[in-house]
């Protein structure tokens, strides 16, 4: 188990859940890609803490849609450490399959959708989420429905966030608060108000 003070203020039961998690998670890559093999011993650091960065971001028990969920980044996370209900969308059916027992053995409140996100059709969350998933534009473009009209996005961006803002300024009107990361050159953008120009 990690050092409990080296991760933000999360309880011990938190801690345990996000463990059972990371234990999972390790061995199941060693099956199906869900991180790289070299992430594995950086995986606390690399993944689990920058995923906790949102937590404060958003409200305790809301819903939350978290696209191309992958290994569960961040949906997993802030489903136990926010205790938010998550539909995760992961076209990947290994990934899903995963995704499915990863809910079951920490508790968690999702709800897994095994499409493709141009293809789902599901009510409007009041948060989306992203994490290394496609460019700002491409996420605007499927995040427009899946939002709730006072909601907002969150997504986890490294070094070329400025560049992909002014692209999705062509074609998007939006507020953008930008919050700097843990990591250098990281950078989570809030963002409300989405509207096509």
């Amino acid at each position: 188990m990690p050092d409990h003070t080296s991760l933000p203020d999360v309880s011990r039961e938190t801690l345990e859940r996000l463990t059972c998690f990371a234990d999972l998670l390790t061995r199941w890559t060693a099956r199906i890609n869900l991180i790289s093999s070299g992430d594995v011993p950086h995986l606390w650091d690399r993944h689990i803490r920058d995923c906790l960065q949102l937590v404060p971001l958003v409200q305790r028990g809301t819903r939350i849609t978290d696209l191309g969920s992958g290994g569960g980044f961040p949906g997993i996370i802030l489903a136990i450490a926010a205790d938010a209900e998550v539909t995760l969308v992961e076209s990947d059916r290994r990934k899903a399959a995963f995704l499915r027992e990863a809910s079951r053995a920490t508790g968690c409140r999702t709800h897994i959708v095994d499409q493709r996100i141009e293809n789902i059709d599901i009510p409007p969350a009041p948060v989306v989420t992203a994490r290394a998933l496609a460019s700002l534009s491409q996420l605007l473009s499927w995040t427009e429905k899946f939002l709730t009209p006072d909601g907002y996005a969150l997504f986890l961006k490294g070094q070329h966030a400025p560049d992909e803002l002014t692209d999705a300024a062509r074609d998007w009107h939006m507020t953008v608060n930008q919050i700097p990361g843990r990591t250098a050159g990281g950078v989570i953008l809030k963002i409300s108000d989405i509207r096509r120009v």
